[in-house]
């Protein structure tokens, strides 16, 4: 799923102030281009987080619902408001790499023939995986 969330950038004398009003997510960046990565990874890992916890991420608002002047960091500095892009999908492939358990059974000659032959049955079965749904883990 990929998202385009408004979002407040505040100038201040050394760094860029960034709020996501609609995800309450704040964080900053040492110039522009730091500012809108920080708010790109910000809103990755906030909304990864909260499909985790089985919620929906909040939508995104319309440019005209954000006021800067409203915003947390009104007082610091002035503040424009711009979009920042996320494709969800493509953050948590990059950035989600915990592993989990699964139990797979497999027929005991199998598995004693991959033993035989030092095959890695995990990896195998990640492969596969991903070759049957079609997807990569791309870094």
């Amino acid at each position: 799923m990929k998202a385009i969330y408004p979002v407040i950038f505040t100038q201040t004398d050394d760094i860029v102030l960034v709020e996501v009003p609609d995800l309450e997510v704040l964080t900053e960046g040492t110039d522009m281009a730091d500012a809108i990565d920080m708010a790109r990874d910000a809103i990755g890992l906030k909304a990864i987080t909260i499909q985790d916890d089985g919620e929906e991420v909040p939508e995104p608002s319309k440019f005209n619902e954000i006021d800067p002047l409203t915003g947390t960091f009104a007082t610091d500095g002035r503040g424009i408001v711009s979009f920042v892009d996320v494709d969800f999908l493509e953050y948590r492939r990059r950035f989600d790499n915990k592993t989990v358990r699964r139990n797979v059974t497999l027929p005991n000659w199998l598995n004693l023939e991959a033993d035989k032959a030092n095959v890695n049955v995990s990896r195998v079965l990640q492969d596969a995986l991903m070759e049957k749904l079609d997807v990569s883990n791309r870094r």
